[in-house]
């Protein structure tokens, strides 16, 4: 016969366990979410590359806003340069490698870079011929 003196077991309820069931779920579908946008992601391209190369180019030249603030970003030129050097290599690494469509890119791309960074270059430079007073 059991001693009375012996203790049952208890059940212990863990009262959490829908709040925890409910975490893991949500953290789950958050997973999820990530995985499905990284699929959604195109397929790498030189196009992409040449992309992300113009974009720190164009900061460099100070040709985007701060988004906290709306103000300007001011030009970096040295930083523009490299970027501009850094496409320029890239043509010539990937020549004869490229189809015609994507050197044009390049290309086109290097060229309207090179007209920005002597225009923000050319900012300061001196007077405008506007500007010069009349030769008398």
């Amino acid at each position: 016969m059991a001693d009375p003196n012996e203790e049952k077991p208890k059940i212990i309820v863990d009262s959490d366990w829908k709040e925890e069931a409910r975490k893991e779920k949500e953290e789950a579908d958050r997973k999820a979410r990530e995985t499905e946008q990284l699929s959604d992601l195109p397929d790498p391209s030189l196009a992409e590359i040449v992309q992300m190369i113009a974009i720190q180019a164009t900061l460099g030249l100070g040709g985007m806003q701060d988004p906290q603030t709306g103000q300007r970003i001011p030009a970096q030129l040295p930083l523009a340069k490299h970027y501009i050097g850094l496409l320029e290599l890239f043509l010539q690494k990937t020549a004869g490698q490229a189809d015609e469509h994507e050197k044009q890119l390049i290309e086109g791309t290097l060229h309207e870079l090179r007209m920005a960074f002597v225009q923000v270059a050319g900012v300061g430079a001196g007077p405008s011929p506007q500007e010069q007073p009349p030769s008398q």
